[in-house]
């Protein structure tokens, strides 16, 4: 006999855990199916997908650790601070990581005991339809078992994107998994792709003393970004010393245990080669549906492996829902978990809802880049008419007293409304200043609205009020 569960959500990620812990909230019988080790020294499932073990979670970690180092090593002297002979130990700063995450993936089991969430260790794939809903059956330490729900989350993420021809060993020729835990700064770098994880791990290891080229096919940088703000961050990498090569074409790789060469033409056609210790290949994500027999239940792949969903999230099939990384749209946590709430509250009869024009955009480099809404370009291809307010954190005193002035926050609103359309900002804490702009989008508000709210003083805040402001020409501390 199989277990039969009201909810079943196969994948413990970021949209996984957080949906079974919400149909868990709304009185349903949940189970998560979740086999990936991710290299735990027991050999056991851990929770948390590829976000808190490999992703998001540790390669923040590492950000912090390098740039204190760098802080320390550069910038102390600003502050009147003398410091001579600052070290890193790059063991000890893998290991801080390492139990960070291991305290995060502990804390979500804490949360399915709390919740009645059901775990269910090993991997997935559809059995079939049966009487009242589905059959998935779990191949497990243990062997296989059978289990059945009246209805399915498909929550599986995605996995590291390769080049034909370019194997990843993860010790030579890495993508995000390997480059999280060097054993030691390498001398020289090589990152194919200038995306937001080649940049983030990219920045990590050139703060620790890396020579760090990045390769990218694109000929614009952060193509997907407001143009103002590529423009800027481009100047800022080169800057610190990242050197940025776009429009290249890759071509033989050659790895020994000396070190990898990389093949490529460059932008005018020319002919290079780059000499490294280390290569990440960090050429974005395709999504994880591998072995989960989706054919057992009348569904398949589209031309890009992703499930098709509705606006809801449901498929083809009444009852199986996918959510995240293995559907369409951005590749996002925290899009995932948003859908991954909508899914469990439609599941139990209320209104679901994620609203996908206000998800906010995030490359945690120093100094951050984020962004929620249209940018210009796409104002401009759309034929909408708009106005722009812009306000550098140059402006501010917080950000001078802080040392960390770089960037500038940027609104753009409807010309004749005044409604926001989009935020664009740079600085090192703008993870955090952008949740101001996805609340004023989320409930329609005017650059007005923002201008009129009493930001605290002396705040970064007050650059994103100047910026509403600006938008008509009324900002007050420039």
């Amino acid at each position: 006999m199989s277990t039969q569960y009201d909810v079943l959500v196969i994948g413990a990620g970021p949209g996984g855990y957080i949906a079974a812990i919400r149909a868990g909230q709304l009185g349903m019988k949940v189970a998560c199916i979740e086999g990936n080790a991710y290299d735990d020294p027991k050999g056991e499932p851990r929770l948390g997908g590829t976000c808190l073990n490999v992703g998001c979670i540790p390669s923040k970690a590492l950000l912090a650790s390098s740039e204190e180092f760098e802080k320390i090593s550069h910038h102390a002297a600003d502050h009147g601070i003398t410091v001579s002979g600052a070290k890193i130990d790059v063991a000890k700063m893998v290991q801080r990581k390492d139990e960070i995450v291991t305290k995060m993936t502990g804390g979500i089991q804490y949360l399915f005991k709390k919740n009645k969430v059901a775990l269910i260790k090993g991997w997935a794939s559809f059995s079939g339809k049966v009487d009242g809903g589905f059959e998935v059956s779990v191949k497990g330490a243990n062997g296989e078992e059978k289990v059945t729900a009246k209805q399915v989350i498909i929550a599986t993420g995605s996995k590291a994107r390769h080049l034909p021809g370019i194997p990843v060993d993860n010790e030579t020729v890495c993508d995000n998994e390997g480059a999280l835990k060097f054993g030691a700064v390498p001398k020289k770098l090589g990152v194919i792709g200038a995306g937001v994880i080649g940049l983030e791990l990219g920045s990590v290891w050139r703060r620790l003393g890396a020579e760090v080229t990045i390769l990218e096919a694109m000929p614009a940088f952060l193509a997907a970004a407001d143009e103002g703000v590529a423009k800027e961050m481009h100047k800022i990498f080169v800057k610190q010393g990242l050197n940025i090569n776009l429009g290249v074409k890759i071509g033989d790789v050659k790895a020994s245990k000396k070190g990898v060469t990389v093949a490529y033409t460059d932008a005018d056609g020319k002919d290079q080669s780059l000499a490294c210790d280390k290569l990440i290949v960090s050429v974005g994500r395709v999504p994880n549906t591998d072995g989960l027999n989706l054919e057992a239940i009348g569904l398949k792949t589209n031309e890009r492996g992703q499930i098709d969903v509705d606006a809801h999230c449901q498929t083809l099939v009444s009852g199986v829902y996918a959510i995240g990384d293995v559907i369409r749209g951005a590749m996002l946590a925290h899009k995932a978990e948003e859908e991954g709430v909508m899914v469990a509250e439609i599941m139990a009869g209320q209104a679901g809802h994620c609203n996908y024009d206000t998800v906010p955009r995030v490359i945690y480099t120093s100094p951050e880049v984020a962004w929620v809404g249209k940018t210009e370009q796409q104002l401009k291809a759309e034929g909408r008419a708009y106005k722009a307010g812009q306000f550098p954190f140059q402006a501010n005193g917080r950000a001078l007293g802080q040392g960390d002035a770089q960037g500038f926050v940027k609104v753009l609103a409807d010309a004749a409304t005044d409604e926001v359309l989009g935020v664009h900002i740079i600085n090192s804490h703008a993870s955090d200043l952008i949740a101001e702009a996805v609340m004023a989008m989320e409930f329609k508000a005017a650059s007005e609205d923002i201008g009129r709210i009493c930001h605290a003083h002396p705040s970064l805040s007050e650059v994103v009020k100047e910026a509403a402001l600006a938008c008509d020409k009324r900002q007050l501390n420039m």
